[in-house]
């Protein structure tokens, strides 16, 4: 079985990605984020709490399980879009699926961080159930984000920060997760790198990414279809306000976060210099 992992963000296209893949491979599961399915738990929630704690034999125990539902579905091909998977349990899958691959999907950091926003504060207008849970430090944390007592938010009064911002320092930290996981496993040879949305709405971007890691079409065209995952009554519009609080965000980020960005993939979108001092 070929297994794909997503080095991704959330709202950067990954349900988009899931049905794509679901619709254009041959004999492939594509799951976004497995819910519904007990024994391929999503891994979000207390898994991100225990990787920012070390906590690294939870999130093995739990990987074990994940790993036999994903082999119970005796299939060529699984997909998981799961934007937990940097979040919680990329060092502990690489254990379970040595050989995987791996999609590197890339969205505007702006855009990326207003869509989070959108998405958090509906969830609370809604009262959705269980979008909270309690860390091994009896504290309350959205269980799609990080917990943000990870190393990189040291350099920020929490409490001055907007939600925005928070997202900003977030999507900094995915990246620089998504570059040193490539790395330290030698991985780089197989990821395929897709920005979001032009990538994802490319038939020939597409089909370039099957042949390279060697999939089979199960349409003669690449047929570009997916959901599209928006948050209802909440448009992903950039202010002058928005492109202030990030303009202060990079201004008090040590360097080291963003010495990532002086390199491929990301020297060649039109957004980086956002993201320079």
């Amino acid at each position: 079985m070929m297994v794909i992992f997503t080095l991704a963000s959330g709202r950067s296209g990954t349900r988009f990605l899931s049905g794509l893949m679901r619709h254009n491979v041959k004999d492939c599961v594509s799951k976004h984020e497995p819910y519904f399915d007990w024994s391929n738990p999503t891994m979000f929630g207390w898994p991100i709490d225990a990787h920012c704690r070390g906590e690294t034999d939870a999130i093995r125990r739990l990987m074990r399980r994940k790993q036999r539902g994903i082999l119970r579905y005796k299939t060529p091909v699984y997909v998981e879009t799961n934007h937990a998977f940097l979040k919680a349990f990329a060092d502990v899958a690489i254990e379970f699926f040595p050989d995987m691959k791996l999609i590197h999907l890339i969205r505007n950091p702006l855009k990326t961080a207003r869509s989070e926003t959108n998405r958090e504060l509906q969830l609370h207008k809604w009262h959705v159930p269980f979008r909270w849970y309690t860390g091994g430090d009896g504290q309350r944390y959205f269980r799609w984000s990080l917990t943000h007592n990870e190393p990189i938010y040291e350099s920020y009064d929490l409490h001055e920060l907007t939600l925005f911002q928070m997202y900003v320092i977030q999507w900094i930290e995915i990246e620089n997760r998504a570059m040193r996981f490539l790395d330290r496993h030698q991985k780089q040879g197989d990821s395929f790198t897709l920005h979001s949305p032009a990538d994802i709405n490319d038939p020939q971007r597409i089909a370039r990414m099957l042949e390279f890691f060697g999939l089979q079409q199960a349409h003669e065209q690449i047929e570009i279809t997916g959901h599209q995952n928006r948050t209802p009554g909440a448009k992903t519009i950039i202010t002058d306000e928005e492109q202030r609080q990030f303009r202060q965000v990079i201004d008090q980020m040590p360097a080291e976060y963003l010495e990532v960005f002086h390199r491929e993939p990301y020297t060649s979108y039109d957004w980086i210099d956002l993201l320079r001092h």
